[in-house]
């Protein structure tokens, strides 16, 4: 069985080399869902917490939320770099309180004190979705991803990893000594 949820998010891209409307720098609002399987939880009768799926992934996920995603060859990424290093921004500022650990992957890095992504490919919804399992699919049992983004959106389905041990209270995967993080149950 699948439990699922869902995150908008609010960034800005453009398509470099594109030739039309999307090479110039746009925003959109973006709407990622995430599914997750696994046995129904004997003890709380659920497959996993849709408020824990929410928290994990939105560690990471709020990295592209009200961030300025570019490609790492796009001539505009220097010029925006320079601007916040002028203005006293780069390094983030006091208000800056919306961001996640930053990370560095082969499709993409995470600059959350700058509030911006780097990615590898031009960012598209199916980039969208190959980023966020990446960072994702040791943390929950992903069965699919839909991404949509204005009129365009896509899908992918993946076969899930092993079932994970979970408490009977709470629904929360027991760490490798079986202890919950969260109500501190003890298998």
């Amino acid at each position: 069985m699948r439990s699922f949820t869902t995150f908008e998010i609010q960034y800005a891209h453009r398509f470099l080399g594109f030739q039309g409307e999307a090479q110039y720098l746009h925003g959109h609002t973006g709407v990622l869902t995430l599914e997750v399987e696994d046995t129904i939880n004997t003890g709380v009768n659920m497959v996993y917490p849709c408020n824990e799926i929410k928290k994990i992934a939105w560690e990471v996920i709020q990295n592209f939320d009200h961030a300025l995603i570019l490609r790492d060859d796009d001539p505009l990424l220097p010029a925006i770099l320079s601007v916040y290093e002028e203005q006293g921004i780069r390094g983030g500022t006091t208000t800056n309180k919306q961001r996640g650990p930053a990370f560095k992957t082969e499709l993409a890095a995470a600059y959350p004190e700058s509030r911006i992504v780097v990615t590898r490919e031009t960012m598209t919804v199916e980039g969208m979705i190959r980023i966020v399992y990446e960072l994702l699919k040791d943390k929950l049992n992903i069965a699919k991803i839909t991404f949509t983004s204005g009129v365009n959106g896509s899908v992918e389905e993946y076969i899930p990893g092993a079932e994970k041990e979970r408490c009977p209270l709470c629904g929360i995967e027991l760490d490798e000594n079986g202890v919950c993080s969260k109500c501190g149950y003890r298998k």
